[in-house]
């Protein structure tokens, strides 16, 4: 067998509500990557390993594997085998850690939803720049008791799957976690607690007495502050490019996921999807721990 500094892994995540990856669809894939593999599964009919023997390039077998499960609902992550395990992980947490865009929400309780969605809409696809599109919207909810976040966070705001699953097995096994959000902090405070991250980071709204001052504290936390909490984190805590991860769904979210180790896009805008190093489409957030070669049995429970 090569080396498995050389060695090319490419992992099959299924969602676990739709466990696909049977023993039928792993030897259609091993058919299709034209290579010796050896045959891991991390969870049964969710995630399965294929060890590439010999040496090949990661893009030409990512795009023999998807050409021959087209149609599938089965995610795919090809990377070296030898630098998959993280150390430092950075999510975005609207559309990626919550199903939710808290801004959006906050919006709704103006009546202006309609408008404010489609403003965060255009700057996710990065069709106009993040930080006047925060504004425009900040703007916008000027008035606004801050109590509503509250109710939102209670109510209105649900965590995605496998999202503290991941959290906690990556701290548990020694690594960082960081919320890093074009959003606020009045949510990343609470979200970030309730799903187990170590710290949180994001944007802070000015207040008018109990509520909002339609304004936003400068400078916004935006697409290169991203990376820049990215680069810190890793040179705080000595470690290697290949040992991060960062995931998101926004254009605000691709130089984080550019300047990562492996950058996940996260059912994600299409031009976000293109460009980071993995997509997860179908999975929950569990695939970016069997992408890091955990079974199923290493996963912590979410408690």
């Amino acid at each position: 067998m090569a080396s498995s500094q050389s060695s090319l892994v490419a992992t099959l995540i299924a969602n676990p509500s739709q466990p696909v990856v049977t023993d039928d669809l792993v030897a259609l894939a091993v058919r299709a990557v034209g290579h010796e593999t050896e045959r891991n599964v991390l969870a049964r009919g969710i995630a399965a390993d294929l060890v590439l023997s010999t040496p090949a390039e990661a893009k030409t077998v990512e795009a023999s594997l998807r050409s021959a499960l087209e149609g599938q609902p089965v995610d795919i992550v090809v990377q070296p085998a030898a630098t998959r395990r993280k150390r430092l992980f950075l999510a975005d947490m609207d559309s990626t850690m919550i199903a939710q865009e808290c801004i959006d929400e906050l919006a709704d309780y103006v009546g202006l939803k309609a408008e404010v969605s489609e403003i965060t809409e255009r700057a996710m696809r990065g069709e106009i720049a993040f930080e006047p599109a925060l504004r425009e919207r900040v703007a916008l909810l000027k008035g606004l008791p801050v109590g509503v976040v509250d109710e939102i966070v209670e109510k209105r705001i649900t965590l995605t799957p496998g999202g503290r699953a991941l959290v906690q097995t990556i701290r548990k096994n020694g690594g960082y976690t960081c919320l890093v959000s074009g959003g606020f902090t009045l949510f990343t405070g609470p979200i970030g607690a309730k799903i187990g991250f170590d710290e949180h980071r994001s944007n802070h709204l000015i207040l008018n007495g109990e509520k909002l001052a339609g304004l936003v504290e400068e400078p916004i936390l935006g697409r290169e502050a991203k990376l820049a909490t990215l680069v810190e984190l890793r040179d705080r805590f000595k470690l290697e490019h290949h040992e991060t991860m960062a995931v998101g769904d926004g254009a605000n979210d691709l130089a984080m996921l550019g300047g990562a180790g492996l950058g996940v896009a996260f059912r994600a805008k299409p031009a976000v999807a293109a460009a980071a190093h993995a997509r997860i489409d179908h999975a929950d957030l569990t695939a970016l721990l069997y992408a890091q070669g955990y079974r199923a049995d290493e996963i912590v429970a979410a408690s």
